[in-house]
């Protein structure tokens, strides 16, 4: 997807099949497209069609789909189509006929406008088709491409335009497609056989997926069983297993958009034409279901939107970004390395060290204004914790499992089970409560290797992970405690955040009481807050509902860092128990999971970028340094030098015999805060010339004022 998108697209393809040659495309900066193509890229045979498995399975689709849609068809219009009454979010009631009216009638009944832009609707808190009818009275929302909804689905559908490119230029069989877990686009998994995808596959997929745009091409619907969906994906044994795996009571829909037919749970915006810029970013090997031991996929990422101009302002901001990669800048400034010899762990320098201990100490300090106590936990754990906890049957792919003695342990991915035992180890009151337990324990997490990507996807990390066992009374108070801390610490680092609260899903465990007076007590706390938040309506966790928290950078970009969830489960796993004020009544406390940095690699990584590699003085791992005029003045530098020092600054001396122009240039590009300039009458008079980095005037000061600006700064996280 035009010039900038081929250039990120050479990051990962074709790298896994020596291990150094994955290391190092893994660790370069993706703007140096020529140096990664001479890397990563093998050679692969030119692209061949299978028109043969096209002619065969096409048509075959095709026909199936509009036989059942026939008959689907022919069904609602035998039912009776009763008038029924369809509720607006202003409250106000639009009339329509059941199996006939659908939202796309009453986006167009509004306002032309309305009906040119709403991709999606919700019925009755379900998304549902522009185009699919009404099935009874219900309330009604619209979502167009500036909601996360309108959004997931554009980009839902995008991938169906791009599955139906590359099913149609190379005859490969599709496998699953759906929009990014970050917010930002789109996938489509696929086998192709021994074609290695690259960027010079990209012209014609773009040019695939602006045809189908051009021809309207409708999304459509229908329900089928499993018997038909078996017969109408017969030759894909993707697909086939992914219908072998859904539950004996789940609906099965299929969509259909032009030539491709494929299997999907919707739902989609009502046609093509919506999607008026598309372009391939990436293409990236993959596993199928994520197993090492399966069928080596290729994955293309792409990226659309509504307009042209949208689309070439993303492209710009990625071009942006790439100036700013973490893992360039991370090697130029000397914080942090990667080694094939422990890949996903990665070695921070000295400089990266202080940084990264910043950050920590700065996260400490808070925890100590706000009543959390510090733990340590064991790093490792006989597999009977993570069957109480429930991880061993949910998350055990995703551990690093040893062998003791002929016992199993893993490493820990997470610190929850252990709090659970600390809270668990001595008979607790509902005087200690809440009870807030801090933990920077190491974790591991077992992550394929092909999903590895610098500081944002770890194998080895640590996190600000706290655990708070309260009162359900308490929640309110808790969950406003942790908000306020999560806007103190984002307002520091110059982040932007949205808040969103994920209710109850569908499937879930506990009962709706609890689940109510939980969701009650996060929307009072929410209130009381005074931010904008929205609600995500059945995307909570199955253990309880959540506050999700993304922040937005300098480059615009969305993280989800913070987390605050509410958890019933955990505890009634590890029969957690306090004694409330009649001694004898034992009630069960309520667990909130949060974290601020989250990773805190992670959070280095993002931090890196978001300040372009210029680390804010209290962050900074080069805040000072003192350059000599001359030799004669290098005496009284390296007095400066150790008063800086044992002040408890980071300070650096120039004694090289290069020109003062050029120590003053070098210590701009190394990004030093600071650069002061001494020559003979500095030493004589006690001072000190201070260059501030990115501005080009200077000032003389003594050292005690340079020390008590040093101190302002500090206090005020400049």
């Amino acid at each position: 997807m035009l010039q900038c998108a081929k250039i990120l697209a050479t990051l990962t393809f074709n790298c896994r099949r020596v291990s150094s040659q994955l290391f190092r495309c893994q660790n370069t900066k993706p703007s140096s497209a020529t140096n990664l193509r001479r890397i990563c890229a093998m050679p692969s045979p030119n692209p061949v069609k299978d028109e043969e498995y096209l002619k065969k399975v096409i048509p075959k689709r095709i026909s199936l789909f509009q036989s059942l849609q026939s008959e689907q068809q022919a069904r609602l219009q035998s039912l009776p189509h009763d008038p029924i009454k369809i509720t607006l979010p202003d409250g106000s009631v639009k009339e329509g006929k059941r199996w006939e009216t659908s939202p796309m009638d009453i986006a167009q009944g509004i306002s032309k406008s309305l009906a040119a832009n709403a991709l999606i609707s919700m019925v009755n808190g379900v998304l549902w088709d522009m185009t699919r009818p009404f099935e009874a009275d219900c309330d009604l929302k619209l979502f167009t491409f500036d909601s996360d909804e309108g959004r997931d689905t554009f980009w839902h559908s995008s991938a169906h335009i791009l599955g139906q490119a590359i099913e149609q230029q190379y005859g490969c069989k599709l496998c699953i497609g759906p929009c990014t877990t970050r917010g930002e686009g789109f996938y489509y998994d696929a086998f192709y056989g021994d074609l290695g995808l690259n960027p010079d596959h990209f012209k014609s997929i773009d040019s695939e997926a602006d045809k189908a745009a051009k021809e309207k091409q409708p999304f459509e619907r229908i329900e089928v069983t499993r018997d038909q969906a078996l017969e109408m994906f017969s030759d894909n044994n993707f697909k086939v297993e992914i219908i072998n795996d859904l539950p004996a009571d789940k609906t099965i829909t299929v969509y259909r958009c032009g030539p491709l037919v494929d299997l999907c749970r919707g739902p989609h915006i009502p046609n093509t034409s919506f999607v008026k810029g598309f372009g391939c970013l990436k293409a990236s090997s993959a596993y199928w279901r994520g197993n090492k031991d399966r069928e080596s996929l290729q994955r293309v990422y792409g990226i659309s939107y509504p307009d042209k101009k949208r689309l070439k302002e993303y492209i710009e901001l990625l071009k942006e970004a790439e100036k700013y990669d973490h893992r360039e800048l991370g090697k130029k400034q000397e914080l942090f390395f990667n080694h094939p010899l422990s890949p996903g762990s990665w070695f921070f320098l000295p400089l990266g060290t202080r940084i990264y201990n910043k950050l920590m100490e700065f996260i400490k300090k808070q925890y100590w204004d706000r009543g959390y106590q510090e733990v340590i936990s064991p790093n490792m754990y006989n597999m009977k914790l993570w069957e109480t906890s429930g991880h061993a049957a949910n998350y055990k792919e995703n551990m690093f499992l040893i062998d003791i003695e002929k016992q199993e342990f893993g490493l820990k991915p997470m610190n929850c089970p252990g709090h659970c035992l600390m809270f668990d180890h001595k008979v607790r009151s509902y005087r200690e409560l809440p009870l807030r337990l801090a933990d920077f324990g190491v974790l591991h997490r077992n992550e394929a290797s092909g999903a590895l990507t610098g500081l944002t996807r770890v194998r080895r990390f640590q996190q600000d992970d706290a655990h708070i066992f309260c009162r359900e009374s308490q929640i309110k108070d808790e969950v406003r405690g942790v908000l306020e801390f999560i806007d103190y610490a984002y307002r520091i680092f110059g982040f932007t955040y949205e808040l969103k609260l994920s209710t109850r899903p569908e499937k879930y465990l506990g009962d709706l009481a609890t689940w109510e007076k939980a969701e009650a007590a996060l929307t009072e706390a929410l209130n009381e807050f005074g931010k904008p938040w929205q609600i995500n309506e059945g995307d909570g966790a199955f253990y309880g509902p959540k506050i999700d928290i993304s922040v937005s950078d300098a480059l615009k970009r969305k993280f989800q860092c913070a987390t605050l969830q509410l958890d019933f489960q955990l505890p009634d796993r590890f029969n957690l128990g306090y004694s409330a004020e009649d001694e004898a009544k034992i009630e069960r406390p309520v667990m909130i999971h949060r974290a601020i940095l989250g990773s805190v690699e992670r959070m280095f990584a993002i931090l890196l970028e978001h300040y372009k590699g210029k680390w804010p003085f209290w962050l900074s791992p080069r805040q000072a340094i003192v350059c000599p005029v001359s030799e004669k003045s290098q005496p009284y530098a390296l007095q400066v030098r150790d008063h800086i020092y044992r002040a408890g600054y980071y300070v650096d001396v120039d004694t090289t015999d290069r020109k003062i122009q050029k120590k003053v240039r070098e210590a701009q590009l190394a990004q030093y805060n600071f650069i002061l300039v001494v020559g003979e009458e500095e030493a004589k008079s006690g001072q000190v010339s201070v260059r501030v980095r990115d501005q080009g005037d200077h000032s003389n000061m003594s050292i005690e004022d340079l020390l008590k600006h040093f101190k302002e700064k500090i206090e005020a996280f400049q």
